[in-house]
């Protein structure tokens, strides 16, 4: 019998699913998939893919059909699934910043804020989420659900919406104005409950969560490193914003040391030609996939 495990893991299809391959990428994890594919491969033996929406993957990681899984922590709120959230992940489909969900109204609206809202009626895909917003403002309203296309709904078919937005633009674009946010969202590593009590899986999602931070942290930062002329070292040293400490290693020469240290990629541009001014040497800059801290 064979003794083999795995881990089954759920990864959002659609709008966040190329970020969250290119964030595996740079966790060390190689996804091969075709376009129409489900069950895509991924180059660790102990893991079995597969790409669900995001809507509906926490509640597969609840009813354990999936071990674990990457979807928002929305979509988690959403269908009150019950897991375990691993730990957040800070990354979005286009951006840094998070996804929010907004309350928004046609620009001419007469409303001004959710109170105005009292017996009207609110289109959005996230229903339970808008439902217990209103609740916390003491606001009753009909809250529908729409299956797409949301922003072109007012004011035709409905009062106001709830949407989805990173930028604003789509929003901006059919005349809306936001009223007010109602949830800002980002990715979560959730975990099934009896998943997360098995020491194996437990500690091969943590691993995980380690690699995947660890790639996020990476983002906008670069390594670099020098030769310095050890009479320029503490000049050299006191403009460098190093993450921790620089490691400083000592070269054949005795007049010589290598310096090393990582720093934020926007800061390179400018430092650079002030350290070749201070006597710094063979300057390499180079990318990274990982910080762990």
């Amino acid at each position: 019998m064979s003794c083999e495990r795995k881990l089954r893991i759920g990864l959002p299809k659609g709008s966040l699913e190329e970020a969250t391959v290119e964030l595996l990428a740079k966790a060390g994890f190689r996804l091969r998939r075709s376009q129409r594919e489900y069950r895509p491969y991924i180059d660790d033996p102990d893991l079995e893919a597969r790409l669900i929406r995001a809507q509906e993957l926490a509640r597969y990681v609840a009813q354990g059909f999936l071990d674990c899984g990457i979807t928002g922590k929305d979509w988690v709120l959403e269908t009150e699934a019950d897991v375990v959230v691993i730990c957040d992940l800070a990354y979005s489909k286009a951006s840094k910043l998070p996804a929010r969900w907004v309350l928004a109204v046609a620009e001419d609206s007469p409303y001004r804020s959710v109170h105005d809202l009292a017996g009207k009626r609110i289109a959005t895909e996230a229903v339970q989420l808008v439902r217990k917003y209103l609740r916390t403002h003491g606001v009753e309203a009909q809250v529908e659900f729409s299956w797409g296309a949301t922003e072109v709904k007012v004011p035709e078919l409905v009062d106001a919406i709830v949407d989805l937005t990173e930028t604003g633009a789509s929003l901006r674009a059919n005349n809306l104005r936001v009223l007010d946010v109602v949830l800002e969202s980002y990715p979560q590593w959730i975990a099934n409950p009896v998943s997360w009590k098995d020491e194996w899986k437990r500690k091969k999602m943590e691993a995980i969560a380690i690699l995947l931070q660890g790639a996020l942290q990476a983002r906008d930062k670069v390594g670099l490193k020098m030769n310095v002329p050890q009479s320029n070292l503490n000049a050299i040293l006191q403009r460098l914003p190093a993450l921790r400490r620089p490691t400083i290693s000592q070269l054949a020469d005795p007049q010589w040391v290598a310096v090393e240290t990582v720093l934020d990629e926007e800061i390179v541009r400018v430092l650079i030609p002030e350290l070749k001014e201070l006597g710094a040497e063979g300057i390499i800059e180079y990318p990274l996939n990982k910080v762990i801290y």
